[in-house]
């Protein structure tokens, strides 16, 4: 998930902790003990609406804790004999205690998590099934991001979507005036951005380029994108090595044998991305608007003359979105009002209020209504990205696998390294990536 930043003038460590738990809780392996607590969950929760329970996120204290002590008192007030215990965790270390948590059956009765890391848990049916407890609220949320919580060939769903960021494209207007293309028309696809690059390289003889690969950031999902199956339907094997991922990768190997990105890119991550394009030496930058708070604070006059427009896609034109959500345990005592507390931090009037003070999207399609998200009177080039993220939030998906965990990414970016630099054809280079990273995927179990 793209790093999250709060409104200027307010610091937050939220864009930590949603980067760390993609990073640091996507790669997490099971062990494969039953929780004494699993169940399917029942049709319809029963008992009274009172009780005393635990509501655990991920490093969201100091920054919003008036913010969600509020969220916490309104739902007491509204609900006399309730009590909301709200425990907020640091990233580092959250995985080996979701784990042994999660493995013992003692997860908090609402936790926060995103769909990566509670997806093997989802497997082990220790989450309540929300699409028979609470279907009623289903058609609140942006349909790809309550998909986001579904097990891949099964029924059910098992999260409320809560907060989401999806990327746009940021770009320098002044560079790709020196190139002669036009300042108001950005690239919408695959290949057109792969024509952006090689022109402005063309144009910047070596003081600037197109764009930064970061192929950490981008390659997996720019498969996606492209319709490249990356696993099989059962989720048990990779299979991205076909056809059109080589044609992708040689595309990408004659970027690079054309200087048309920078030399000493290939091996680099997205915060050098960042670096290149706050110095002036890249022309675009896809990534989420929230960077476009932090090009301000650190190059000004590259913000000034910064644009932005729709995310790269694909043939489908679907966008990817990261997403964070509230999950259930069927091992909680008060199901019922866990499912009723995790409704209302997620409801659209709470949600809208959140991404006010923080730069993020509500997953309620009627906040994303709301003047807020549409709203560009001011001309800024903020309320600019805002609208359209949020517009292109409604056919967004998550596109990355849990699979795609730290091992397997060193694995398939080592081997398009490998290609770009011509040590590997790309063929034999997807052939290895996928081969290695079934093993990966094998000794999970």
């Amino acid at each position: 998930m793209n790093r999250i930043r709060v409104r200027p003038g307010r610091r937050t460590r939220l864009g930590a902790a949603v980067t760390a738990i993609a990073l640091a809780l996507g790669g997490c392996g099971l062990g494969s003990g039953e929780n004494p607590g699993a169940a399917s969950g029942p049709a319809e929760l029963s008992g009274e609406l009172k009780g005393t329970i635990t509501f655990q996120t991920l490093q969201l204290k100091p920054t919003f804790t008036d913010y969600i002590n509020g969220v916490i008192a309104r739902f007491e007030e509204a609900h006399p004999g309730t009590e909301i215990n709200w425990v907020d965790i640091p990233f580092q270390g959250a995985q080996e205690k979701l784990t042994t948590d999660a493995t013992a059956g003692t997860l908090p009765d609402v936790v926060n998590l995103n769909p990566n890391f509670a997806q093997p848990l989802e497997q082990k049916k220790l989450f309540l099934d929300l699409a028979k407890v609470a279907g009623d609220v289903k058609d609140d949320y942006v349909p790809g991001a309550w998909d986001a919580f579904k097990v891949p060939g099964a029924d059910g769903a098992y999260g409320f979507p809560w907060y989401l960021t999806s990327e746009v494209t940021m770009y320098n207007a002044d560079l790709f005036a020196k190139a002669g293309l036009d300042r108001d028309k950005p690239p919408t696809t695959v290949q057109e951005l792969e024509q952006y690059a090689v022109k402005l390289a063309a144009a910047g003889r070596g003081q600037f380029y197109g764009l930064h690969p970061a192929l950490e950031n981008s390659f997996v999902t720019t498969l996606a994108k492209l319709g490249v199956p990356l696993l099989n339907e059962q989720g048990t094997k990779w299979t991205f090595n076909t056809p059109e991922a080589v044609r992708y990768v040689e595309q990408l190997k004659a970027l690079y044998d054309a200087k048309a990105v920078p030399a000493d890119s290939l091996t680099q991550d997205h915060s050098k991305e960042i670096e290149a394009y706050q110095a002036g030496k890249i022309a675009l930058f896809p990534s989420g608007p929230n960077f476009l708070t932090i090009v301000k604070e650190n190059a000004p006059k590259v913000a000034a003359v910064t644009k932005v427009g729709p995310q790269i896609t694909g043939p489908g034109g679907t966008p990817n979105m990261s997403v964070m959500g509230l999950l259930v345990p069927a091992a909680s005592k008060y199901q019922k009002l866990a499912v009723e507390f995790a409704k209302f931090i997620t409801n659209a009037e709470n949600q809208l209020a959140f991404a006010k003070i923080v730069t993020i999207l509500p997953s309620t399609t009627a906040s994303l209504k709301d003047p807020y998200f549409t709203d560009t009177s001011d001309g800024s080039v903020e309320s600019q990205a805002r609208k359209i993220s949020a517009e292109q939030i409604a056919k967004a998906r998550n596109l990355v696998p849990l699979q795609f965990d730290d091992r397997v990414k060193k694995v398939v970016i080592g081997k398009v390294q490998l290609a770009m630099q011509g040590k590997l054809s790309a063929k034999d280079a997807l052939d290895q990536a996928v081969d290695e990273s079934n093993q990966i995927l094998a000794n999970n179990g």
